[in-house]
């Protein structure tokens, strides 16, 4: 089925990291829920680490491992992969995902993984006949409203692999990948009588060029991060507000492959903007070398995070495709300010540890209380009885 602009417009949401497991937080669904209602998007893009792949196997608490074999942990992937992708599927919304660094770190290849998502009616993508590329590396064309013509086009690249014989992670777009991106982006030109076609680059880690929004501090300015890298010494970084708008809540770590991939973007000019996440308190949109930079936070609310976390919209204009509008809507933002998503938030998200501490607490001294008064109660209507 065609991806296709409906009455001029063409709206993607994107959800980065949502990065969970088989048993899952449930705030997060909820939140997630929230947003495909209020945007009603017509695609959405999960944008690496959907689930957190190095953690299938451990113990409902703890990270002692009670899964032993191959099959128990695809059935178990099985399991994370359909709490955020049924969502979509129940509403009969286009999704499409790509991997990050956590999505493989386990038995499961890929291509299998691949077949997971496959299996649902509404996937799209995953479908690049070329293989000398990941199979989460490909592109979808978006047709005008009557269907007659590519007027847009996604890029998905992936970013991260874990070579499972090295037991050993790497990040970056692979040679391969830039190379196919370059020929694709030639052969819908030609198509498209000689005119780029606009689009958004979607990827999981950002891409060296990133840390060109980051100027060096004092460690006592406004925004200053800790950052240093192996073999360098000990410096302060924060967003460069002439190169970028948002927030930065830890120092941007471009990986360390460089295979042309920034170079090409410059080249073919297609390109509107590229989009990230693996950063998961990191939201901002930036400028560098006359790229667009869009840095989203993460959804998961098993990981690491802040206020932040929530999903992004893009929202397309058929008529006037000059330049990308797009929008952060955070947990708040989608499931109100009270009493109930405040307890949901604390007792769900990771980093809350000591708000679940004194909730716990709370509730301890409230019960004994009650407790106490019951008890008192009892007695005292006994002694009015004897």
């Amino acid at each position: 089925m065609k991806l296709k602009f409906n009455n001029g417009k063409f709206v993607i949401l994107q959800v980065s990291d949502a990065q969970d497991l088989q048993f899952v937080r449930h705030t997060m669904i909820r939140m997630l829920n929230k947003a495909y209602d209020t945007v009603n998007p017509d695609l959405v893009v999960f944008t690496g680490d959907n689930i957190l792949g190095n953690h299938l196997r451990d113990a409902r608490f703890g990270s002692r491992k009670v899964v032993h074999t191959k099959q128990g942990e695809l059935e178990r992937m099985k399991t994370a992969i359909n709490h955020i992708i049924a969502p979509v599927e129940k509403r009969g919304i286009p999704f499409a995902m790509l991997y990050g660094n956590h999505d493989d770190m386990n038995w499961i290849t890929k291509d299998e993984q691949a077949d997971i998502y496959r299996s649902y009616t509404m996937c799209r993508g995953l479908d690049n006949p070329d293989k000398t590329v990941d199979c989460d590396t490909y592109n979808m064309p978006v047709y005008s409203s009557d269907g007659e013509k590519i007027v847009y086009n996604i890029w998905m690249m992936d970013t991260a692999w874990k070579d499972k014989e090295e037991d050993k992670c790497y990040t970056g777009v692979k040679k391969e990948a830039v190379d196919w991106y370059k020929r694709t982006s030639d052969e819908l030109k030609k198509q498209n009588d000689g005119k780029v076609v606009p689009s958004l680059m979607f990827q999981h880690i950002p891409l060296p060029e990133c840390m060109d929004l980051m100027e060096e501090c004092k460690k006592t300015d406004d925004g200053a991060l800790r950052f240093f890298r192996d073999g360098e010494e000990e410096r302060y970084v924060r967003l460069d507000k002439k190169k970028a708008d948002g927030f930065l809540g830890e120092p941007i770590m471009g990986y360390d492959i460089d295979n042309g991939q920034f170079e090409a973007v410059k080249e073919k000019g297609d390109v509107q903007a590229i989009v990230l996440g693996h950063e998961h308190v990191n939201n901002y949109i930036g400028v560098t070398q006359g790229v667009k930079i869009i840095q989203s936070s993460a959804a998961s609310f098993r990981c690491y995070g802040d206020r932040l976390r929530g999903v992004r919209v893009f929202v397309l204009d058929e008529n006037d495709l000059s330049d990308v509008n797009t929008y952060f809507l955070t947990y708040n933002e989608l499931c109100g300010k009270n009493l109930f998503t405040e307890l949901a938030y604390i007792w769900d998200a990771d980093g809350e540890g000591k708000k679940k501490a004194a909730l716990i607490a709370g509730a301890g001294v409230a019960t004994a209380a009650v407790t106490a008064a019951a008890v008192s109660c009892a007695k005292k209507k006994k002694g009015e009885r004897q």
